[in-house]
């Protein structure tokens, strides 16, 4: 049989797609260079052609019969129509409501992992098309390490997170001990936004199993580390890592162990700090004993692991999912200062770190100066913004005003949704208030490539390519690779790519030119890959010309062995190298924060007691504490109908752990439906017995798609096992408004019989 193997590239890795001469898919093979490819990989040649594939326009019966404004989303069926037709309405809808309301009635603040390649990233050809049509109220902050991003500017005066994390090599060459809040779990290194290449996790936790380092795993799943590192584990509730910091920096006070060398020349404000940690200030002391009342980890332990890190280089490491939760960016600030007295920022396997292992490539040493070919997004004339965590506000409540980032802002109101990209209905909390605020707009408009959540709940649905019916390019900063990125198939039923979309929009709405140049989708790749190539030029490198890189498929950088540890120009000369702080210090004192007054992000570090945790009255109703992890088989909700997906289910749900204790006081077997619940909402799930968790918590992965007992309802079940049924959708605090969906408590029962779950059929069409 005559095949070829086509290469292409995902969040989740590089492979080669073999296809036989009718463009029949036939399987992949990972890249040559990529020892341990992720376990999912097949899941997008699988899907590509699948029964879920949106085969061309669609529009909601209810919008096409009676026009823009708010409906029943997620509960109507959908008409067929030609793209011509579609594309008016889009293009009138954008015409109408920019006239009558004005630029900031769309919002055009797509969020998610939409496509590993340079130019068709929704979001970002999403943004550039809406700047040229005057403008559109676009998102600020993110949900994976939001909190961490408003806190830090404050801090360390720079905001480049993914730039705050530890590397393997020096981790392994110079560490002694790495203390690490929240683990680092092996299946998120799979995946990277700007796309994964190279997947050397596995060989890192050998190196390190091998090698005189010692870890310790604080939270409250022994399973937040691989068994390879023969990790210690300190049981924490989930929530309470501030009360442990808290608890282990007094102990070096009393101690004697701090460094006050280092915090008088690097630091800005400890004094301050210790009167609150002591209790000078209170007469409450953040001791051992005051700790492990909150945090259920004994005064004994905290004491001895806190005379331990002072005791030798030290790392610290919190992941990303600790500032998930209410207040937030307290455990990130916190986990700095905790670092500052010990003294060793700066210093080769010391210090602290953020997100150790959280995305594929961030632990490795990385390129510098190494250029990007870059889609240009233009400007947006809008200046107005929504928190990301704060959609749902601000469609529900336009008008009102709330505190972010220094600001007090006023909510827009919404009338026009443009989305790309991305599923809401997989980031947002407390699914059913967000429903109630989705159905609000006059018209939501999606493009997407097969009948997910986010295209049910659409008025009009444009069809759109896969990565795998275009060509592109990777390139990304954790990694030292350009990949070229080459269509393997023609797409799909009527599929179009997201850019040729817009700039058809574009075209009828009058700026077509402004927003193609003139170019088509190999001439922008030869255009953004011939700027990037002048830069690498100009740095020292020499990647080659346009057609020998598409040719090749492939450029790698030079990467180097080692990376110098964080912030070891500051410590190495502070006046040469201050940081973009007032004082040009580390700040553990801000008086920026203190003259905001905010009460939920007081001027330092400080243990704030969630609105839900294991220690509350509500804990009493809902005695479990719920946390929602990256899984391991798929990427976020991409992915869930691929096999590897759907084989790990239970019952055809998602799968939540429970601890066999929680399990056998409920009368719950391993393999059983159950009801998560609490007031929010609920949702079924299949049981899983894990003695890796701490009793009294219990855990699912996100991204199993919403699928409601009832569509389009408010308060309807979920049938299938979406956590943000159930959580929170406050903010962290005023100051970054950032994600909490790690602070929720619920209650678990046995589900009698179960209804179908229907998250993978497509929604009713009529002609």
């Amino acid at each position: 049989m005559n095949t070829r193997f086509v290469q292409t590239a995902s969040h989740w890795g590089v492979y080669d797609v073999e296809t036989d001469a009718h463009g029949g898919i036939l399987g992949a093979r990972p890249f040559d260079a990529d020892p341990h490819p992720a376990a999912y990989m097949q899941g997008l040649p699988e899907m590509v052609r699948g029964p879920l594939r949106i085969d061309r326009p669609y529009v909601r019966a209810g919008y096409l019969r009676d026009g823009p404004g708010p409906g029943k989303r997620g509960g109507e069926p959908f008409v067929p129509v030609d793209w011509d037709h579609a594309l008016s309405l889009v293009a009138d809808e954008l015409r109408r409501v920019r006239a009558r309301f004005g630029n900031e009635a769309i919002y055009g603040g797509s969020y998610g992992w939409a496509s590993a390649g340079r130019l068709h990233h929704g979001p970002s050809v999403l943004k550039r098309f809406l700047g040229l049509h005057g403008g559109y109220v676009d998102k600020r902050g993110n949900h994976s390490f939001g909190a961490a991003l408003g806190i830090m500017p404050y801090v360390l005066g720079r905001a480049d997170i993914t730039n705050l994390a530890a590397s393997w090599p020096e981790v392994i060459a110079s560490g002694r001990l790495v203390v690490m809040f929240g683990g680092a779990a092996p299946k998120n290194a799979q995946i990277d936004a700007g796309g994964a290449v190279v997947h050397d996790a596995p060989d890192w936790v050998r190196r390190a199993g091998d090698a005189d380092l010692r870890f310790v795993n604080i939270g409250p799943s022994r399973a937040d580390l691989p068994p390879g590192l023969r990790a210690e584990w300190i049981p924490l509730r989930p929530n309470t890592d501030v009360a442990m910091m808290l608890g282990l920096a007094h102990t070096l006070v009393e101690d004697g162990a701090c460094d006050r060398d280092f915090l008088a020349r690097y630091c800005e404000g400890y004094d301050r700090f210790e009167a609150y940690l002591t209790g000078r200030d209170s007469g409450i002391a953040r001791n051992a004993e005051w700790a492990a009342g909150i945090t259920g980890v004994p005064a004994q332990r905290i004491r001895a692991l806190a005379r331990d890190m002072a005791g030798g280089r030290t790392l610290i490491n919190t992941s990303w999912s600790v500032q998930r939760a209410d207040h937030g960016e307290q455990p990130v600030w916190m986990t700095v200062t905790l670092a500052a007295m010990l003294g060793q920022i700066g210093l080769p396997g010391g210090g602290f770190s953020l997100g150790f292992g959280a995305v594929n490539g961030i632990t490795a040493p990385r390129v510098e100066n190494m250029p990007r070919p870059t889609l240009a997004l233009g400007t947006n004339p809008v200046k107005t913004y929504v928190p990301v965590g704060r959609v749902a506000d601000m469609l529900l409540h336009p008008g009102s005003r709330i505190d972010c980032f220094g600001a007090r802002i006023t909510l827009p109101e919404i009338r026009l949704v443009y989305s790309i990209g991305g599923n809401p209905f997989h980031h947002n909390c407390n699914l059913n208030r967000f429903l109630r605020a989705w159905q609000r707009p006059d018209t939501v408009i999606v493009h997407e490539p097969w009948w997910n959540p986010a295209s049910r709940h659409a008025d009009i649905v444009l069809p759109a390519t896969t990565t795998m019916e275009r060509n592109d390019i990777l390139a990304h900063e954790n990694s030292p690779y350009w990949i070229a990125m080459r269509q393997v198939i023609e797409p799909v039923g009527q599929a179009r790519n997201d850019f040729d979309i817009l700039a058809d929009l574009a075209g009828r709405l009058g700026f077509g030119q402004a927003y193609t140049e003139g170019r088509d989708e190999m001439g922008w790749l030869r255009h953004m890959y011939a700027a990037a190539r002048d830069r690498a030029l100009e740095a020292g490198f020499a990647p080659p010309d346009f057609d020998t890189f598409w040719e090749a498929g492939r450029y790698a950088f030079p990467q180097p062995q080692t990376a110098p540890p964080l912030l070891h120009d500051f410590r190495a000369d502070p006046e040469r190298h201050p940081l973009r702080t007032p004082s040009g210090r580390i700040e553990l004192y801000s008086q920026t924060i203190a003259a905001y007054g905010y009460d939920d992000c007081p001027p330092h570090p400080s243990w704030l007691e969630p609105a839900e945790w294991l220690g509350s009255d509500t804990a009493r109703r809902f005695p479990l504490h719920l946390l929602s992890n990256q899984p391991a088989t798929r990427l976020h909700s991409q992915l869930d109908p691929a096999a590897a997906s759907r084989a790990s289910k239970i019952a055809g749900r998602e799968p939540i752990a429970l601890h066999p204790r929680d399990a056998a006081a409920r009368g719950i077997r391993d393999g059983d439906v159950v009801r998560v619940f609490n007031d929010r909402g609920g949702f079924l799930a299949g049981a899983v017995l894990a003695d890796h968790l701490l009793p009294g918590v219990v855990q699912i992965a996100t991204g199993a798609w919403y699928d409601p007992a009832q569509g389009g309802e408010p308060g309807a079940l979920d049938k299938h096992g979406n956590p943000n049924l159930v959580t929170l959708d406050t903010g962290t605090s005023c100051l970054a408004q950032g994600s909490i969906a790690q602070t929720a408590l619920v209650e678990v029962e046995r589900h009698g019989e179960a209804p179908p779950v229907t998250a993978f059929d497509a929604p009713a069409i009529i002609g």
